[in-house]
């Protein structure tokens, strides 16, 4: 590769990151170890690394030790695995300190983790990025061999989204009236539009939304994996959308698709939802009281952005609450998120290490003996761990004291910005 090709190319990306505005996102580091960053296409990891870059520079890093190439850059079309040696080379002839390598969307390049694990073994600082399924949690353990961490970015949530509109959020905003109407406004765009954080300044955000879906849905999934049916995904995945909320089989899926014509096999079914898991489009809550064979074959599916899913959906906003309530308590609390379903039991979520029981209801108006409240008061009985209890709405606010638990009533607004 020429060199100054490449020189032009990281020079090229120092003007850019220079000026670049920040949102700031709660998102650490340790500078000792190697990261490869993944997540959903455009949820914002090349920013958290332009933040990590003005960062090192604010520190006393020099711009010249500062080597970051994007391998989507045109200029590097014909980038293959043997001129990844001539960005070590380029690092030399800039300067004699030691370099910090960043490496944005590297897996379009054939073989680039014999390249990365080289910069770990030579104990260089390495930061690496990637967005479709070649970039795997599970395939990046295998393929680096422990040599990095793995830092998952979501899209903004509901404070970073307020932080990117410069609508404040501190406590005296959301006690007063205005301050508050602007934070009401705002969760309206996010309950519709999700956090993709260039969507904030797009005129038609559900144009931009859909871009990036069929990016995922074709790109990601059906090129990938060679899928010859991508019809049959594509309904697959709106099928899933519409039963957000409801508990999912692989069988029940097949039959669904079976019943409207759609000529696909249960073996392709569990392929897809596999694919859709691994691009970071869907995830599974799974039962808290299920034996493991239905752990793994039964789940309620929701989709990693509302703004994804509203894209199938035509006023089913209870849906769209779910969603929400669902990838916030996911990326909240990461691991132990299940629903709770039995017999006599049915309650939405269960975050096992809070012991918080959580419903999901657009409106509790006129309560009295519903789902809601009677499945959480059993919760209360049968469940030992179960220590708060709590019903998200969209603005609804009340406590509710029932069968001697104290169950809260919180908007939505209000409950994203919990603490």
């Amino acid at each position: 590769m020429n060199h100054e090709l490449l020189k032009q190319v990281i020079f090229d990306q120092h003007s850019f990151i220079r000026n670049f505005e920040i949102v700031d996102r709660k998102c650490n580091f340790d500078l000792d170890a190697n990261y490869v960053v993944v997540g959903l296409r455009r949820a914002g990891k090349t920013t958290i690394l332009y933040k990590l870059v003005q960062e090192l520079i604010a520190s006393g890093v020099d711009w010249k030790q500062i080597i970051y190439i994007n391998f989507e850059d045109e200029r590097l079309d014909e980038f293959t695995m043997a001129d990844f040696n001539d960005i070590l080379s380029v690092q030399a002839e800039l300067s004699d300190k030691e370099g910090w390598f960043f490496l944005d969307e590297v897996q379009n390049v054939l073989g680039w983790e014999k390249f990365a694990r080289r910069l770990a073994d030579f104990k260089e600082h390495a930061f690496i990025t990637g967005s479709n399924a070649k970039m795997l949690s599970s395939e990046i353990e295998e393929r680096l061999g422990g040599r990095y961490l793995t830092k998952y970015i979501t899209p903004y949530n509901f404070a970073e989204f307020l932080t990117a509109k410069n609508v404040d959020f501190s406590e005296p905003a959301t006690l007063a009236t205005k301050e508050s109407g602007k934070i009401r406004a705002a969760v309206e765009e996010y309950f519709y539009y999700g956090g993709f954080p260039e969507s904030l300044n797009r005129l038609d955000k559900r144009g931009y939304v859909s871009s990036i879906y069929q990016k995922i849905l074709l790109g990601d999934i059906a090129t990938r994996n060679n899928i010859r049916n991508p019809n049959a995904l594509r309904i697959m995945m709106k099928k899933i959308a519409e039963a957000v909320k409801d508990e999912l089989s692989y069988t029940k899926l097949h039959n669904i698709l079976k019943t409207i014509g759609v000529p696909v096999s249960k073996d392709s079914v569990i392929d897809y939802i596999r694919y859709a898991k691994e691009s970071y489009l869907i995830f599974a809550v799974k039962n808290y009281f299920s034996k493991f064979v239905e752990k793994e074959t039964t789940s309620k599916y929701y989709y990693n952005d509302n703004g994804l899913i509203n894209l199938f959906l035509t006023k089913e906003e209870p849906r769209l609450l779910e969603n929400l309530v669902a990838l916030t308590l996911k990326n909240r609390y990461k691991e132990g998120l299940y629903y709770l379903k039995s017999q006599n039991l049915d309650v939405d979520f269960f975050v096992e290490q809070e012991g918080l029981a959580v419903q999901v209801a657009y409106s509790v108006s006129n309560i009295s003996s519903t789902r809601e409240t009677d499945s959480l008061i059993q919760a209360a009985k049968s469940v030992k761990e179960a220590k708060r209890f709590l019903i998200v709405t969209y603005e609804e606010e009340k406590v509710i004291e029932l069968a001697g638990i104290t169950i809260e009533v919180r908007p939505l607004w209000k409950w994203l910005l919990e603490r």
